[in-house]
């Protein structure tokens, strides 16, 4: 059976994960290998330091290549910060063939003008996400190739970043050794491996809290229409535990993940006991009162920005949080009564092979990447069949 190997590399603010697998015929991705680091060198997503950021890179990968037992050639890379934007455009072609029926290149075609937006200088494109079609004013249509019509309407969501970060990024990556396939923004490969198809055409906020950032994508009918990142996350809940108690911030770091929940806790019932650890206490409460401040003030960001979004309706949406910091215990409940929204906390897609270490929600932007490769190549693979086709039928 014929194998294809893939590869994706998370660049966070907290950790480094270099996932490796290989794709048999069946198109389900077996991991091989898996390379996870603490991080140096970014601040907020983004590089601060080329060479920390490299070197953490370098050696996530040789994890990864260790347990997979071959050399890691290419990677899609996963890109997050407060630089990127997303904006939506508009595009419409005529159908010019004799028989008036939307082939692939009106589609080429219409997303071509769709995208031509007015880019501020030092600014790329990194996606060009098609959101409705419409033929002949008629709309909600999905898939128009094929379909008779005169005129082809597109909608595209449209996601940019600063030029200088993704070159930044690109240049540690190459520096360790791994050529850069392509740069995903982190959420929408999170989304990937968090959202249900049916959460994706409903409707859903996608909330990944790692550890730099809080990245957010939104999803109506079926695809993502909106896209912003918040530079509040789980390193401000640590600071906070630091600030507020005089310890170290690697001691908050540890009591967080250890002891951390937005839950409050009634003193008098058992297991509830002050945390101590050598001369330093804290109660449960008193923590949880640090943390649930700091969540509920972003939730409360993550709604204003929401609210501003042209033609969203809030109340339809689901709420999915994923990321190191949907590790704390009560989070999805601070969720709904914050927000007022369903909320859940979104577990990555099991794949099979050495995935257990993958199942946690800080590896949803890993296992995204490597499932938004798979993807594409898929929709390349059929796209190049179409052609195949139709080039055969005008022989």
């Amino acid at each position: 059976m014929k194998k294809n190997k893939i590869a994706a590399i998370d660049v966070g603010t907290a950790k480094i994960c270099t996932i490796m697998a290989e794709v048999y015929e069946d198109g389900i991705p077996n991991i091989l290998g898996v390379g996870v680091v603490p991080s140096n060198g970014l601040h907020k997503g983004m590089v601060s330091d080329v060479k920390s950021a490299q070197e953490s890179i370098q050696l996530a990968v040789s994890k990864a290549e260790q347990a997979a037992g071959y050399k890691l050639e290419s990677a899609c890379v996963g890109i997050t910060g407060k630089h990127i934007s997303s904006v939506n455009n508009h595009g419409v072609v005529s159908i010019t063939n004799a028989r008036k029926m939307v082939q692939s290149g009106d589609l080429e075609r219409v997303l071509k003008i769709a995208r031509d937006i007015e880019l501020p200088q030092g600014r790329e494109i990194l996606h060009i996400i098609p959101r409705s079609y419409a033929l002949d004013g008629q709309s909600g249509i999905n898939s128009p190739v094929g379909m008779h019509a005169n005129r082809l309407d597109a909608t595209t969501n449209i996601i940019t970043a600063a030029s200088t970060s993704v070159q930044n990024l690109v240049k540690c990556v190459r520096g360790a050794g791994v050529k850069v396939e392509d740069v995903v923004l982190e959420p929408l490969a999170s989304a990937e491996a968090v959202l249900t198809e049916e959460e994706k055409q409903d409707g859903a906020v996608l909330l990944d809290i790692g550890g730099g950032t809080t990245d957010v994508v939104v999803f109506q009918n079926g695809s993502a229409c909106y896209a912003f990142v918040i530079p509040v996350s789980g390193y401000q809940v640590t600071r906070d535990i630091s600030i507020a108690t005089g310890i170290s911030f690697d001691m908050a770091e540890q009591i967080k993940i250890k002891y951390g929940s937005v839950m409050p806790f009634n003193s008098s019932l058992p297991g509830t006991k002050d945390i101590v650890i050598g001369e330093f206490s804290i109660s449960q409460n008193e923590l949880s009162k640090i943390i649930t401040t700091r969540m509920e003030e972003l939730l409360r960001l993550v709604m204003i920005e929401l609210s501003e979004i042209d033609l969203l309706n809030l109340a339809s949406l689901n709420m999915v949080i994923c990321g190191g910091t949907a590790n704390i215990p009560g989070l999805a409940e601070l969720a709904v009564s914050t927000t007022q929204l369903p909320s859940r906390i979104g577990y990555p897609t099991r794949l099979p092979g050495v995935s257990d270490v993958l199942s946690n929600p800080m590896h949803a932007t890993g296992v995204g990447l490597l499932l938004w490769k798979l993807m594409n190549d898929e929709k390349k693979s059929r796209h190049a069949n179409y052609i195949s086709r139709i080039m055969g039928g005008n022989n």
